[in-house]
C-alpha cells in the first residue's frame, strides 16, 4: 500500500525542519573550527570499541568530544569517558536516530572552540540515520566483517552517503569466512570510488591509517 500524501508531506516537514537545523549546526562548527563525523553502523558492528580507542589516541594531541546516541542507558558514554574526552549521552527514548535538534540541544554547555574533533556516534541502525543531516564534515560508516559482504546491496543508501567506509573486527575475518574482495567489490557497487579502511580496534590494525583519515578531513 502505498503511503498517504498526509504522511508524505510531514515525513518533508520533518525533513526539511532537520536540514535547516544542521545548516545552523554546521555553520557554529565551522565558526568554531570544529571538525565533525557521524559515525554510523548496525548494531554491534563495534562503532563504541573503534570510538574508544580512537578519542584515547587522538586525545594526546587533539581536543576531542563525542555526543552518543542510544535508545536508552548512559553505558556507551561512560565508557568513552573512560578515555579523558568529552563525552555526552544522548538517550532517544525509542527514536531508531538522532536528529539535529538532539544534537544542538546536548551542545548546551560546551563551548565549541574548545575543541577539535567532535564525533557523534548514531544509534546502531542502517536505515533511519541515512535522511538526518546532523552537520557533520564527514560520515563513516562500520561494516563489521562477521556482518556478511551484501550489507551495502541491502542498504544501499547508507553506503552511497559515506565519506568513507571502515570495515570492522577485521581480527573476526578468519573465524566469519569474511570474503573481502566481495566485500569491496559490493561497496564500490554502491558508490564507487568511496575509501575503504579495514580496521581492528581490538588489535589496532589500520587505525593509524584511520586516524590520519580524521585528521585529514
Amino acid at each position: 500500500m502505498s503511503e498517504s500524501p498526509r504522511l508524505v508531506e510531514v515525513r518533508q516537514n520533518v525533513l526539511s525542519k532537520n536540514d535547516q537545523l544542521a545548516l545552523e549546526l554546521r555553520q557554529r562548527f565551522d565558526q568554531a573550527g570544529v571538525r565533525v563525523i557521524n559515525l554510523l553502523s548496525s548494531p554491534g558492528a563495534g562503532k563504541t570499541r573503534l570510538l574508544e580507542e580512537t578519542l584515547r589516541q587522538l586525545g594526546t594531541r587533539h581536543r576531542v568530544a563525542a555526543l552518543v546516541g542510544d535508545l536508552a542507558t548512559d553505558n556507551d558514554a561512560r565508557r568513552l569517558a573512560r578515555s579523558g574526552a568529552a563525552v555526552r549521552q544522548i538517550e532517544t527514548a525509542g527514536m531508531c536516530h538522532l536528529e539535529a535538534d538532539m544534537v544542538m540541544g546536548h551542545l548546551e554547555g560546551w563551548h565549541l572552540a574548545d575543541f577539535d574533533i567532535l564525533f557523534i556516534e548514531n544509534v546502531g541502525n542502517l536505515v533511519c540515520p541515512t535522511s538526518y543531516d546532523l552537520g557533520e564534515h564527514g560520515r563513516v560508516v562500520l561494516m563489521a566483517v562477521t556482518e556478511g559482504e551484501d550489507k551495502p546491496l541491502k542498504y544501499p543508501g547508507t553506503f552511497q552517503w559515506a565519506n568513507l567506509v571502515l570495515l570492522s573486527k577485521l581480527d573476526m575475518a578468519e573465524a566469519a569466512e569474511f570474503d573481502a574482495a566481495a566485500a569491496h567489490t559490493n561497496i564500490a557497487a554502491v558508490h564507487p570510488g568511496v575509501p575503504i579502511i579495514a580496521t581492528s580496534a581490538r588489535t589496532g590494525t589500520g587505525m593509524a591509517e584511520w586516524l590520519a583519515w580524521v585528521e585529514d578531513l
